[in-house]
């Protein structure tokens, strides 16, 4: 009977003393923020070529497009394929404006290419490729390119995910 009793307590302690550390460490309760309105910081100007966006307003009044399929760009070095970058977007939008970025998805994707295939031909995916710097000048170009197409139903290009695999 005591063999079952000692690993039964210890079960319930630990149970407990879980439970009691997670309350405790719990955040704060977010409070509604639907009057406050952040802006997101324009671009740093140190960046040769860098074109300055405007900073937008992030509200409720978003909403994200996800683009269906991984982007995959070849990084080529010494006229070989030396690795591949594959990578996830999603679109922040106006509110309603998803359907016109989804209409607008194939001449989007092209685009995109075009800029990610421009920048891993300057070095961008080389090196330390997800660098504040050469990271910025991406997303910046993809916004640029992505209210070319779109207006400005879209306000920020969002790199959900980014891996490079070398040959």
């Amino acid at each position: 009977m005591k063999a079952i009793l000692i690993p039964l307590i210890l079960l319930l302690v630990g149970t407990g003393a879980g439970v009691g550390a997670g309350l405790f460490l719990a955040p704060a309760p977010v409070e509604d923020a639907t009057d406050e309105t952040h802006v997101c910081p324009p671009p740093d100007a140190d960046m040769d070529g860098a074109v300055a966006i405007t900073p937008v307003a992030v509200g409720p009044e978003r909403e994200y497009a996800k683009l269906n399929n991984q982007f995959i760009v070849p990084v080529v070095e010494d006229q070989r394929v030396a690795a591949l970058v594959v990578m996830s977007l999603n679109l922040e939008v106006v509110l309603g404006g998803r359907t016109a970025v989804f209409a607008a998805e194939p001449k989007l994707r092209d685009r995109f290419l075009q800029v990610m295939f421009d920048h891993a031909n300057n070095g961008g995916f080389s090196g330390n490729f997800t660098t504040g710097t050469k990271m910025r000048a991406l997303r910046n170009e993809l916004l640029r390119v992505a209210q070319e197409v779109s207006g400005s139903q879209v306000t920020d290009v969002l790199v959900i995910d980014l891996v490079r695999q070398d040959s």
